[in-house]
């Protein structure tokens, strides 16, 4: 690990959680965190540091915010072992089962001069790769076809199509590519303030410090939805908008926990006078468009603060804000092919083949830092009347995350047992189902969600009254 990151006698979670936290805008953390459990998901990098610091991140910003706002700061505790179940899925079906992780098109392919990966899970990203490749969609077939061309080429390919893929790049390939040396010198967390503006009031308690926190969930898949599932935790409303017709059936039952789902077409002229209205009631702002994305829909950051300028905007991309991929598409595989990660977990471990990190950690370390940049600001907000800006990356986090080297010696986790999990069982829309048991707690605000995981789009687009 390197010195500016070294936990000291807290470990390696107290050298990450320090640096989150000053990410988001100041050097001193509020208290310390009692750090529970043992053992490690197996990596060649501190995932579960990171994991445990990233939830502890976001557990003291809960607590900060209750310090602020009722006058006495309670402890944090964060579980290790917990954290590491819930970074890869909280959810335990109940006499059902989650339909298939993944297309089958989606994976890892040898090219003609290494590995690329293809991620096609969204239909139309499926479409984009199999135009390219001149081919119906059978694994077999696509790997046939990705044989015959070159990992840049196919890459590029690929992208400009509209797709999703990555070549599979060394650390230090990616050091010297544009796009990781732009990475290198980005924040692990973009902060801009606004303009001081009246500060709203809200009803929160200390058990449930985001109570009558309007909170506008514009992301998908993993990082974005984990920041927007965590604050629904603490009593936030949380109101996630999707497109017509999309939709994330393995996800959708994880993620969804604690919100309501409507549906919106930002293309058309009522979706986005919708989108208007919501925005302009709503306390905080988590998306995770492209870059260029909403700006391109008339929504730019301008636009946004014109509308609410007590807003708490918060917004996350794949491969950075700066470089020549900051509109590239991506998802937290795609890019541990790109920065390195995969490479190195071949290498290291003597593997055929690329070797990822056991969870998608860079997507839930990210959706803890976004809800921690949310929470942060929200408190900023109590004191100033100023909302803000805040900008994560999952390339960032994974900067912040090879700076540290497992301990040889790193214990596994024990295996999960049945009181692990809540009882009593949780009544989804797809039937019963228990959760792992929080990882985190903030004494006297015990993380809960009022609402079960349902489908996308089973909600009316609107506030609660």
């Amino acid at each position: 690990m390197r010195r500016d990151l070294d936990g000291g006698a807290g470990g390696v979670s107290d050298g990450y959680l320090r640096a989150i936290w000053s990410a988001t805008g100041s050097a001193t953390l509020p208290a310390g965190i009692a750090w529970l459990g043992t053992g490690s998901l197996p990596s060649i990098f501190p995932v579960t540091d990171l994991a445990a610091a990233s939830v502890g991140a976001a557990g003291l910003a809960i607590a900060e915010l209750v310090g602020q706002r009722h006058g006495s700061l309670p402890a944090v505790a964060v579980d290790r072992r917990l954290t590491s179940f819930w970074f890869d899925t909280s959810l335990r079906p109940v006499g059902w089962k989650l339909p298939p992780a993944r297309d089958p098109v989606t994976g890892d392919y040898a090219a003609a001069d290494g590995w690329i990966r293809l991620h096609a899970n969204a239909p139309h990203h499926r479409d984009a790769i199999l135009r390219v490749l001149g081919c119906h969609g059978g694994h077999d077939e696509v790997a046939r076809a990705v044989a015959t061309w070159n990992a840049l080429d196919l890459e590029n390919a690929i992208v400009e199509a509209k797709g999703c893929a990555a070549q599979m790049r060394t650390r230090e390939a990616w050091a010297t590519h544009p796009q990781g040396a732009a990475v290198a010198v980005e924040p692990l967390l973009w902060r801009t303030p606004a303009p001081a503006a009246d500060a709203p009031a809200w009803a929160g308690t200390p058990a449930r410090p985001l109570r009558g926190i309007r909170v506008l969930d514009l992301t998908r898949i993993i990082a974005g939805p984990v920041a927007t599932r965590f604050l629904a935790g603490y009593g936030a409303e949380v109101l996630r908008l999707d497109p017509p017709a999309w939709d994330e059936p393995v996800a959708a039952p994880e993620l969804t926990l604690g919100k309501r789902c409507g549906r919106i077409d930002l293309r058309s002229t009522e979706g986005r006078r919708l989108f208007r209205q919501l925005l302009r009631d709503a306390d905080v702002l988590v998306h995770g468009y492209r870059s260029d994305a909403l700006g391109a829909l008339g929504f730019d950051a301008e636009q946004r603060r014109r509308i609410n300028p007590g807003l708490v905007d918060v917004s996350l991309d794949a491969y950075g804000w700066t470089g020549p991929w900051r509109a590239r598409r991506g998802f937290d595989s795609l890019v541990q092919m790109s920065c390195g990660i995969a490479d190195a977990g071949m290498r290291e471990l003597g593997r055929d083949r690329p070797t990822p990190l056991p969870v998608q950690a860079l997507d839930h370390t990210t959706g803890y830092l976004l809800a921690t940049a949310a929470i942060r600001g929200l408190t900023e907000r109590a004191r100033t009347g100023c909302g803000s800006e805040a900008r994560a990356s999952l390339a960032r986090t994974a900067a912040l995350l090879v700076q540290g080297v497992a301990p040889a010696d790193a214990a596994p986790l024990a295996p999960e047992a049945r009181d692990d999990c809540t009882m009593p069982s949780e009544m989804t829309a797809w039937g019963r189902a228990r959760r792992v048991k929080s990882p985190l707690a903030v004494a006297g605000a015990p993380m809960a969600w009022d609402i079960p995981a349902g489908p996308l789009g089973a909600s009316p687009a609107s506030w609660r009254a």
